[in-house]
């Protein structure tokens, strides 16, 4: 395989990486609170024995890194959702008793009176606890997350963390972030950050945006592997020739 091919190569396996990574944020462009996701490449130029005209330059996959800009607010009037404004994130215990990050702020109580998420991750506190409502309160949640009733008074306080390490923490799915390695996340209070109660904060996908990148980097994939069967089209004719002589 010559360098041409090694090119073409290099650039259709981090385009179809570039392809995954867009079709998974067009698949959660109306999952609440989900940040998009977007790839790194980069030049890598191999310098040839001949000079600097047989210099060969490869894409490299450098990885991905996190959108993390705001996502719109739109109004429910619903008491039990939030909108975080600010770059703090929400905790939850997921089912499987996994501590994760999120920003979706659509929540309910479930039947034990536990704050949860409406796929069923529990909502923690400041301190990194469950909150427990009491059974029939209809509750308020002010600016700075505090949680009372009409009957109860004060009952928490929803947690709003910053995680300054949230590029290299894993996805779960569902906008959700956990520790690498299962490691224990840090519960560090951002106080930047508020809330807006009935409100619920968007996926930062743009549709329109995000196709048209998907479609772009469809129709680089695909000349890349057009031009890797011309070469080795090419080869093959050279060999048959050669055959003959």
């Amino acid at each position: 395989m010559d360098s041409s091919n090694y090119v073409s190569l290099s650039l259709a396996s981090t385009l179809w990486r570039s392809l995954d990574i867009s079709a998974n944020n067009m698949a959660n462009a109306n999952t609440a609170g989900f940040k998009a996701e977007r790839s790194l490449t980069e030049s890598y130029n191999s310098k040839g024995n001949a000079g600097p005209e047989d210099d060969v330059s490869y894409v490299l996959d450098k990885g991905s890194y996190l959108d993390d800009r705001q996502g719109s607010l739109t109004k429910t009037s619903n008491p039990l959702d939030v909108a975080l404004n600010g770059d703090g994130w929400l905790a939850y215990t997921t089912p499987e008793g996994q501590t994760a990050f999120g920003r979706d702020g659509r929540l309910a109580v479930d039947p034990q009176g536990n704050l949860v998420t409406l796929t069923g991750n529990k909502v923690l506190d400041r301190g990194g606890a469950p909150i427990a409502i009491p059974p029939g309160e209809k509750i308020t949640i002010s600016r700075d997350g505090t949680i009372s009733g009409p009957n109860s008074g004060t009952i928490g306080t929803l947690g709003m963390f910053t995680v300054p390490d949230i590029q290299s923490f894993n996805r779960l799915g569902g906008g959700l972030f956990a520790a690498p390695g299962g490691a224990a996340p840090a519960f560090t209070p951002s106080d930047t950050t508020q809330v807006a109660q009935g409100f619920v904060e968007e996926s930062n996908v743009q549709p329109v945006v995000e196709m048209t990148r998907m479609m772009d980097i469809q129709r680089s994939y695909e000349r890349a592997v057009k031009l890797m069967d011309e070469q080795n089209t090419l080869r093959q004719e050279t060999l048959r020739r050669l055959g003959k002589v």
